[in-house]
């Protein structure tokens, strides 16, 4: 059965969010919904000497508008947040070896919208970097306009799921029957169990960016977002 994830588009999002991709056979960027203020969309986490620290993509106050309609201002916001991740990842294993293409998106190149900038960069993260090979699209070209879990099961039958995978925090709005009767299985994310690897300024953090797993493991990194659960399979197997 075809499994499918739906998701707002996250700013250098955390492993989890790959972890998702890599679970299924098609991944939609739902970007034509409500944009939220104080969320993922525009931000995220660093580790620094004094604790985590945001990076914050200013954006504007306007509430009003969609994901897909939040415009980027050409302003010094991108030479900050590189000479921020410069200071604190310049140092790691491994920031060498991705140093030039995030140098590029953040001198040398301009971000019209929120969306363009995150779906470029989890594109060619989950591709170049984490060799995913989902397929990744947008739920804007089906042409839904339900609302609410309507419209994600509009979608995911748009699309041909057999199965929805979802992130744990939609158990709050959404109704698992309600899919089942459509001929979809919801299936919740389980987030839990990543190991830790070796990180700057201890204690350990799971949720910050990508960015810290990339520059401090590399080419393993794909080991600590899924890799990890087939060696338990494995022990459990053995130990059977």
């Amino acid at each position: 059965m075809k499994k499918v994830a739906i998701c707002q588009s996250n700013y250098i999002p955390w492993k989890g969010y790959f972890d998702l991709i890599h679970d299924v056979d098609l991944f939609l960027f739902y970007d034509d919904v409500q944009f939220t203020v104080r969320d993922w969309r525009n931000r995220n986490r660093v580790k620094t000497p004094q604790g985590c620290r945001w990076l914050t993509i200013p954006v504007g106050a306007d509430r009003n508008r969609r994901i897909c309609d939040v415009t980027l201002s050409s302003g010094d916001w991108q030479a900050r947040h590189w000479r921020t991740i410069r200071q604190c990842y310049g140092k790691a294993p491994c920031f060498a070896q991705y140093e030039a293409f995030f140098g590029r998106v953040y001198v040398e190149m301009e971000w019209p919208t929120l969306s363009e900038l995150n779906q470029f960069l989890i594109t060619r993260i989950a591709r170049d970097f984490l060799d995913i090979r989902t397929e990744i699209g947008q739920s804007s070209v089906y042409g839904v306009t339900s609302k609410k879990q309507e419209r994600i099961l509009d979608l995911l039958k748009a699309v041909g799921a057999g199965v929805y995978v979802s992130g744990p925090a939609a158990k709050a709005y959404l109704d698992p029957e309600r899919f089942r009767r459509e001929g979809i299985e919801v299936v919740w994310k389980d987030y839990a169990g990543y190991p830790e690897y070796p990180q700057f300024h201890p204690p350990f953090e799971h949720g910050v960016t990508i960015l810290d797993l990339l520059f401090h493991m590399g080419a393993n990194a794909s080991y600590y977002i899924w890799g990890w659960r087939a060696d338990g399979r494995q022990a459990a197997l053995a130990a059977g």
